[in-house]
């Protein structure tokens, strides 16, 4: 085992770099320690200094990370590297060897997460609260070597705690790689960020099998290759899979936004729930000499970004006449009075004469009652009109999702990107924008920008 911990000039793996390393070794042959200054190439942050105590003047002199890499890729060869919050001195170790084409593919423990597992009742599990939890004897705290000693100390502590074999357990678990299917290549993976995003499983014939999004690429995507598929389907995709690629989007609105328009373009075997419907419907609710008159709203009599009278978004007509027969037969609503049935004025219907209809068919109920339960029965079905008078912009750190009468057009980095995606773009109303965007509107308030009137 290599217990090990960095110091770095930040948090970006990709921008900053490593200046400090530290490592504790234990193998049948006893506990060695190991640690190394290392010139970053960079300033390092006064807040850093601050922190770790390590200056520019201190690594002026240091060996850089390639002077260090190759006797440092043998001294953790065939170890399990152990480091507290792994993804993080995993990745910069992971990036530093990626600069200089060096393969360098560890088993890793974190132990976070073996804190959290061995200990779920406490609620904190950062290195501090270690320290006091099992009173580890602190050296140098944010330094490299130190704070390597205390995870070692860390690991000792459980073997007091907790059975050899419980530990063990929770390590296989911690530590399972994802059983990968044979035709993909496994080094493509490694390539994965830890970042919002879409993904697609391409197959064999370069066809898209499946897109989805995530808050963790990187995390998501291996989930599908776990071993314990919980469908048959998920088993299937993961056999068919020859390809991964993704795109980075900039938060989880992005990915939500970006996954529905993918779909719709790529129409991927394995997604059919986000797939567009031509058939797209709704019921439209007007008043008509006093009472309410309900009719099948779809196609081109259809305009979902400005009609304030419609309730319900369904594939077909068929699934919009089962829903509201539900909603009757709750509701005690007359099956003739909404259309569902034929009947004759003036007498009751089946569903009055078997009890599921209250009587607005044949004078039992007035038709005033009737309709003010359709009313607060279909509530909840209500369509939002678009809210606003033309396209705007949602803000998401660095770029602008533009959008404009519940459909997605796109997301822009620079005023040129999202004048062409207002001056191309076409707005076709998008159910699937509509349900990501219509319960988020009112918490997004000050990130929607106007990007203008009616176009």
């Amino acid at each position: 085992m290599a217990f090990i911990d960095l110091e770095t000039t930040g948090t970006q793996a990709g921008r900053d770099r490593i200046t400090e390393i530290g490592i504790v070794q234990v193998s049948p042959q006893g506990v060695s320690e190991w640690s190394s200054l290392v010139n970053p190439g960079m300033p390092i942050p006064e807040m850093i200094t601050g922190l770790t105590g390590i200056s520019d003047a201190m690594v002026a002199d240091a060996p850089s990370f390639a002077d260090l890499a190759e006797a440092l890729q043998e001294r953790l060869a065939g170890h399990l590297l152990v480091a507290h919050n792994a993804r993080f001195d995993h990745g910069f170790l992971k990036n530093e060897f990626r600069r200089l084409d060096m393969e360098f593919r560890p088993t890793v423990l974190c132990t976070v997460k073996l804190s959290r597992r061995l200990f779920p009742g406490f609620r904190h599990h950062n290195l501090d609260a270690l320290i006091e939890r099992h009173r580890l004897l602190v050296t140098e705290r944010h330094r490299a070597l130190g704070d390597a000693r205390l995870i070692w100390q860390f690991w000792q502590a459980l073997h007091a705690s907790h059975e050899a074999g419980q530990i063990q357990g929770v390590v296989r678990a911690l530590t399972a790689a994802p059983s990968l299917p044979q035709h993909l290549d496994a080094q493509g993976l490694d390539e994965l960020p830890h970042r919002h995003g879409v993904y697609f499983f391409y197959g064999e014939n370069g066809l898209p099998l499946y897109i989805g999004k995530a808050n963790d690429l990187r995390r998501r995507v291996l989930a599908h290759f776990s071993a314990d598929h919980r469908l048959e389907s998920d088993m299937e995709l993961a056999q068919q899979v020859r390809r991964i690629d993704w795109i980075e989007t900039a938060g989880e609105l992005g990915a939500l936004l970006k996954e529905a328009q993918l779909i719709k373009q790529r129409k991927p075997l394995y997604n059919q729930q986000l797939r567009r419907s031509q058939e797209l419907c709704s019921w439209r609710l007007l008043p008509r000499a006093h009472e309410l008159c309900l009719s099948l709203a779809a196609g081109d009599d259809l305009f979902f970004d400005q009609d304030e009278n419609l309730y319900g978004l369904y594939a077909n007509a068929r699934k919009a006449q089962a829903t509201l027969r539900h909603v009757a037969d709750q509701n005690g609503l007359c099956p003739v009075v909404l259309g569902l049935e034929k009947g004759r004025p003036g007498k009751p219907c089946f569903a009055h004469q078997v009890k599921r209809c209250l009587g607005a068919c044949c004078g039992a109920e007035t038709r005033a009652a009737h309709d003010e339960r359709l009313l607060a029965a279909l509530a909840e079905e209500h369509l939002q009109s678009w809210p606003y008078p033309g396209p705007v912009g949602i803000r998401e750190g660095p770029v602008l999702h533009v959008v404009e009468g519940w459909s997605y057009l796109g997301s822009a980095a620079s005023e040129d990107e999202v004048a062409d995606l207002l001056a191309h773009g076409k707005a076709i109303f998008d159910r699937d924008v509509y349900r990501i965007l219509q319960p988020r509107l009112a918490r997004l308030g000050a990130r929607i920008v106007l990007l203008g009137g009616p176009r």
